[in-house]
């Protein structure tokens, strides 16, 4: 299944979980403008034209996989050696990484593609610019640098956030971030990545006015995770009852 093997492939980014709480910590330290932030926007246009792609192409979304999709590309953040906007977010990259996949899945891959590609596409071109969208053919950056903290980026990513909401309780589809299940832990991704520095290492040249919507993520994907770790202890107790009868 694409969404299961995507979630393994992007859990495995995730693993050394006290070498990430680290850098999260470290980046405090860093240059204000090292730690920008896009994180409200990312996660609105990644499920918005991720669920119009779907609709498109008759296919299922997984949720917690596209919202992490959505701002993968910001890893970067937590990797001291490569730069931010960089080669993650080349679209060459993210094009060249989907190739395999759209040759096993076919278009039921496509909603992912467009969940990962927009980061860079949409809300990289349109707030703080400078995006080696074509590396490596060329080190040249792209985007329109409209400040973060412009009425205009705040408008637009509050406008994003609102519609996204919107459509998730229209669907239903924010009901299976609160219903257990294995992809839900892929949400660690992006609350480690964009989520957490943006709290940890405040302040950011992020304004205020969108404070509200980066603690609302960061308490839906907490508690989605919690719910899929609390499901998982009654499982494991069961297992071992069984083995402690059979033994």
């Amino acid at each position: 299944m694409l969404a299961a093997s995507l979630t393994s492939l992007s859990l495995a980014a995730a693993q050394h979980l006290n070498y990430t709480i680290f850098i999260i910590i470290s980046l405090y330290f860093k240059p204000k403008e090292e730690r920008k932030s896009f994180a409200v926007g990312h996660f609105a246009f990644g499920y918005i034209l991720s669920r119009l792609t779907a609709q498109a192409t008759k296919t299922k979304l997984d949720i917690p996989l596209i919202l992490a999709l959505s701002v993968l590309p910001d890893i970067d953040i937590l990797l001291p050696f490569l730069e931010h906007r960089g080669p993650t977010h080349s679209i060459i990259t993210t094009t060249i990484i989907f190739i395999p996949i759209f040759v096993v899945w076919h278009r039921n891959a496509l909603p992912y593609f467009v969940a990962l590609i927009q980061h860079s596409l949409v809300g990289d071109i349109i707030a703080g610019g400078k995006t080696q969208l074509l590396w490596p053919l060329t080190l040249q950056t792209y985007g329109l640098e409209i400040s973060i903290n412009s009425m205009a980026n705040v408008s637009l990513e509050w406008a994003a956030f609102l519609a996204s909401v919107v459509i998730l309780s229209k669907t239903g589809e924010i009901k299976t971030l609160l219903t257990p299940r294995n992809s839900n832990l892929i949400l660690f991704i992006p609350i480690t990545t964009v989520l957490l520095p943006t709290i940890v290492a405040y302040p950011l040249n992020v304004p205020l006015a969108l404070a509200p919507p980066h603690i609302l993520f960061l308490a839906l994907f907490s508690v989605s995770i919690l719910i899929d770790i609390k499901q998982f202890f009654p499982w494991l107790l069961r297992r071992q009852k069984r083995y402690c009868r059979k033994n």
